[in-house]
């Protein structure tokens, strides 16, 4: 029920997905779902009759309807009934229902939200994007655990390198909780490469790069409005002349693949880690091809067992 094109294109995403194989169930409101399901018989529907909406308090909202479709998901997930749930609502209040129905790994201080970002190399995993905006030097060291088990697990690295984003290489650099984590990593047991300026995470120079959560959102959304902006003057542009035009068609299979390189549907969403359970957060814009990815994303960290692993890890 959450996202800006919900439920239509939600729906469209989840059977996508039912059709590669993945038991895939719907909750929401059954008289908005019901006519969309009709068309759709591979999944199955669990009602829900209350909705949190994008712009409401998380914690209040989960709360106060303990029938919203996130805490429904949320329950089914803790009862086995399912093994990941995953929305594009209000990512707030995601995090709010996975705390409060879920819970935390035992050991986890705060979950963490990440993403996979596009760089020069191979994706790098980046990590806190908005979950937490407050954060202590051990919980920068605890995201850096969590993420190297999911570059490990997830994206296949063996022994992922693990940057910390600053204002500059030198140890030195960063406020006093970067210096004070970096110090941290330096002696532990991560592939830790140092601090890593902006150009070095897209560069590739890490698998996975630990901010606090306000830092990481505000990066990552400026992130995507660079790449939309590329690609929106080039729209513009290159149909203002002839030669333009005749050079658009030479290369526009190259600028689709560089286009569907760069585009963040193809990642479709990110688990919550530190939460007892698999919980993928969907951007809000998502539409059906971003669900289809997150639901994969979703069972690919189910089949990793992703959240034994990062028990593991913490346990080490």
């Amino acid at each position: 029920m959450g996202g800006d094109h919900a439920p239509e294109q939600v729906v469209l995403g989840a059977s996508r997905a039912a059709e590669r194989g993945l038991d895939v169930t719907v909750v929401g409101q059954p008289e908005r779902l019901g006519p969309l399901l009709e068309d759709h018989p591979r999944l199955r529907l669990v009602p829900a009759s209350e909705v949190i909406g994008m712009d409401e308090h998380p914690a209040q909202a989960v709360r106060s309807r303990p029938d919203a479709s996130m805490n429904v998901c949320a329950r089914l997930c803790r009862r086995g009934e399912v093994d990941a749930w995953v929305s594009a609502g209000n990512s707030g209040a995601v995090m709010a229902a996975a705390l409060l129905v879920q819970g935390r790994i035992r050991g986890v201080a705060r979950p963490a939200l990440g993403t996979v970002l596009p760089t020069r190399r191979q994706p790098t995993y980046f990590l806190d994007v908005g979950a937490n905006v407050d954060c202590r030097p051990d919980f920068l060291v605890q995201f850096a655990s969590m993420g190297a088990v999911y570059a490990e697990r997830i994206l296949g690295r063996s022994l992922p390198r693990v940057g910390l984003l600053s204002n500059g290489e030198e140890e030195t650099k960063g406020d006093e909780r970067v210096r004070e984590a970096h110090e941290r990593l330096r002696r532990g047991r991560l592939n830790f490469v140092g601090n890593l300026e902006p150009k070095d995470v897209l560069a590739g120079e890490a698998d996975v790069v630990v901010a606090d959560g306000f830092v990481g959102n505000v990066a990552i959304k400026m992130a995507e409005a660079t790449a939309e902006l590329l690609f929106g003057v080039l729209r513009e542009e290159i149909p203002r002349s002839m030669a333009g035009k005749l050079g658009g068609l030479l290369i526009r299979s190259r600028v689709r693949r560089i286009r569907r390189r760069l585009d963040w549907r193809e990642f479709g969403g990110a688990p919550l880690l530190g939460i007892d359970g698999v919980t993928v957060v969907a951007h809000g814009r998502s539409d059906a091809r971003a669900i289809e990815n997150a639901v994969r994303v979703a069972a690919q960290a189910v089949e990793a067992d992703l959240v034994g692993k990062i028990r593991e890890a913490l346990a080490r």
